[in-house]
């Protein structure tokens, strides 16, 4: 889990500035910053509304979302609700869609664009193109790349031992089909985190 909750605790905490009260959206909050992003964002007080898909939306409730909304069913951006904060892992939707359910000094955290996989190029274009689209208002959107911090590790070790966070699994496979959990991590369809189990290869 590190490097997947050191990404969600410092986009929620750090870049998100998340205060107690405040409105979150977490799109992709099922997948591995995700669902971690979910959960921090409860830890520290914030109102969640979880964005995935059918099959992830009782696993969205079960980690503690406020509100889950099926994508597969309802257009998020078309909706009433403005958020505080959008932690973005997706990377579905441009910054026109995004503004409208942002509050007026709200900011998106760009952690991913996993909708976007399929070119590392398309995904970079995605990022600066938000964050140029976004200069001239009062939202911001920001992107970064984790950095691994000794003191932010233990910080999660904390919530991990009294259970504000839970690591999801959703496969395991043994070292000898490493292709299987690769082609299941590329389909981008993964509830929380997939393992491979080196033990069973000794």
């Amino acid at each position: 889990m590190p490097v997947a909750a050191l990404t969600a605790l410092q986009a929620v905490r750090d870049h998100g500035r998340i205060q107690p009260g405040q409105r979150l959206l977490v799109n992709g909050a099922s997948g591995g910053v995700g669902h971690f992003a979910l959960q921090i964002a409860k830890a520290l007080g914030g109102e969640v509304t979880a964005v995935c898909s059918s099959a992830k939306v009782s696993n969205a409730r079960e980690l503690g979302a406020d509100h889950v909304i099926d994508y597969t069913r309802e257009d998020f951006t078309e909706g009433p609700q403005r958020y505080d904060l959008v932690i973005d892992v997706a990377g579905s939707r441009p910054w026109s869609r995004w503004v409208r359910v942002m509050e007026p000094r709200a900011t998106l955290v760009i952690t991913g664009a996993s909708a976007l996989k399929d070119s590392a190029w398309r995904m970079i274009g995605h990022m600066a193109a938000t964050r140029l689209a976004a200069l001239p208002g009062s939202r911001r959107a920001v992107f970064f790349v984790a950095s691994i911090k000794h003191d932010d590790l233990g910080v999660l070790a904390d919530m991990l031992a009294d259970g504000r966070i839970r690591p999801v699994i959703d496969a395991r496979y043994p070292l000898c089909d490493v292709a299987g959990a690769c082609r299941q991590l590329s389909a981008g369809h993964a509830r929380g985190k997939i393992v491979i189990d080196v033990e069973e290869a000794r």
